[in-house]
């Protein structure tokens, strides 16, 4: 297997250069397009992703700027050979400081005559006088640092006596306490017999390229971090801001507050089983007069901040027109229109009803949401629905009111889809409808609560679903 003559110092000049010249101003440039966009890019300190891209620009400007001199290099006379004396050989100037991979040297060990030859970049890159005499293998391991020469020691043994190819790294300590990192590639050298006569070498100074893939490295690492943490944040805002805007209420409630129990309610959310964002599902329950009660549930498209603040718009409007005396129809509508105007148009289902208690009537709106089950007994129905798109998904079009009168003992459920765990529309509501025996013996809309989230709680859910029960106590 031959050696290289001098990896520092090509052989012959390449056959015909206009190739080489050809890579090199494709290679000069796209060095300049990188540069443009690297100077283009904010240089802000504070924010991990421009530190963690600004790294990967001065990577890739490093890495051409070492292709661009390896080219002209091979468009080039070489140099005087490593055998000349220290004083007919002028030291080699020093790279540039950016340079990544400029640094390069070569050695050959020959067992047989125990003769070293370095190249002068060699010197160079392991801090050597120049007009010092070549390391054997044996003396080689006193450059590096102590932790890196059992390394060392294994790569050589391994080449000598098991011809196995040497590429490793290790480091270097150079005058002022300046360490630097080696990369070494190298194989043995066959006689006739099979047996190993020397060995070359070809070594790189890595130092640079290290520290910029460790800054890469530092900086993804950073940006990670400061995604997650911000991830954090915006989970716990967001379930902040839907605690405060979800009735802050547990068990039942009684409407109206004052007087004789007419209606009974009672609500849950239920969580998704993946770790995903707060979703934009909501109940509400609020007492309008002594006389009537609003009811609903909906959901808005989207997840974390901003579903939870969409939810908070919404439920706000829903209140403040409901106490207006707005019915569930026209309310809907104006909902609607509410959504138009936002900046970021989103798409929400939703059902309204408002319960009159004098009556036992119920009034309700659907936009593009499941219909409200009605209970009676031991068997159960869906209320027939008026028409209704959802809202944000054709304003103008309206939505239609259907009304519907209750007796004592009867038990509404509202409920957003996803409810029922890898079920929807018919077939959910078909599931829903079979708990009528187990809501028959409930003795409040909690308990009917409780029995829908031991059915349907421990599914795989990938939302947040809501239900709300209101049973007609007198």
């Amino acid at each position: 297997m031959p050696s290289p003559l001098s990896a520092d110092r090509p052989a012959a000049r390449p056959p015909g250069g206009a190739p080489v010249d050809t890579l090199i101003s494709q290679t000069r440039r796209l060095k300049g397009e990188v540069d443009a966009v690297r100077r283009d890019t904010p240089a802000d300190a504070g924010d991990p992703r421009e530190r963690w891209r600004r790294a990967l620009y001065d990577l890739a400007m490093h890495q051409l700027d070492d292709l661009d001199e390896h080219l002209a290099q091979l468009r080039e006379d070489p140099p005087p050979a490593p055998g000349a004396s220290a004083e007919e050989l002028p030291a080699p100037p020093a790279p540039p400081h950016a340079s990544l991979l400029s640094r390069v040297g070569s050695a050959e060990w020959d067992l047989l005559t125990d003769e070293v030859s370095w190249s002068g970049e060699l010197y160079r890159i392991l801090g050597r006088d120049p007009a010092a005499p070549p390391l054997t293998l044996d003396e080689l391991p006193s450059l590096v640092l102590d932790e890196d020469r059992p390394r060392l020691t294994e790569m050589v043994t391994g080449c000598l006596v098991d011809g196995r190819p040497i590429d490793g790294e290790f480091r270097v300590m150079h005058a002022a306490d300046d360490i630097r990192t080696v990369h070494m590639m190298g194989e043995p050298v066959l006689g006739a017999d099979g047996s190993t006569v020397s060995m070359w070498a070809v070594l790189r100074d890595v130092s640079e390229l290290r520290r910029c893939r460790r800054a890469v490295s530092e900086t993804r690492d950073s940006l990670h971090r400061h995604r997650h943490a911000a991830a954090r944040s915006e989970h716990r805002l967001a379930v902040e801001l839907q605690e405060a805007v979800l009735p802050a209420w547990h068990g039942s409630l009684r409407f109206p507050r004052r007087g004789p129990r007419a209606l009974d309610v009672a609500a849950a959310q239920l969580p998704p089983t993946t770790q995903a964002s707060v979703g934009g599902g909501w109940y509400e329950a609020l007492e309008l007069s002594a006389d009537a009660t609003l009811l609903g549930v909906g959901e808005l498209t989207g997840h974390g901040v901003t579903a939870a603040s969409g939810v908070a718009m919404l439920l706000g409007a829903v209140r403040g027109m409901a106490l207006s005396g707005a019915a569930p129809g026209p309310l809907l509508d104006c909902l609607d229109r509410l959504l138009g105007t936002t900046a970021q148009p989103a798409l929400a289902g939703a059902v309204c009803l408002r319960y009159r208690h004098d009556t036992r009537t119920a009034v309700w709106a659907r936009a593009g949401h499941p219909a409200p089950l009605l209970y009676r007994g031991r068997t159960g129905r869906a209320l027939e629905a008026p028409q209704g798109a959802p809202l944000g998904a054709a304003p103008g079009s309206g939505h239609g009111q259907a009304e519907e009168t209750l007796e004592v003992g009867d038990l509404l459920l509202l409920h957003t889809d996803g409810l029922v765990p890898g079920h929807t529309g018919a077939a959910a509501v078909h599931r829903l409808l079979a708990l009528a025996p187990r809501f028959a013996g409930g003795r409040s809309a909690q308990t009917c609560v409780q029995e829908v989230v031991r059915e349907f709680g421990a599914g795989e859910r990938a939302e947040h679903a809501c239900v709300l029960v209101a049973r007609i106590a007198s």
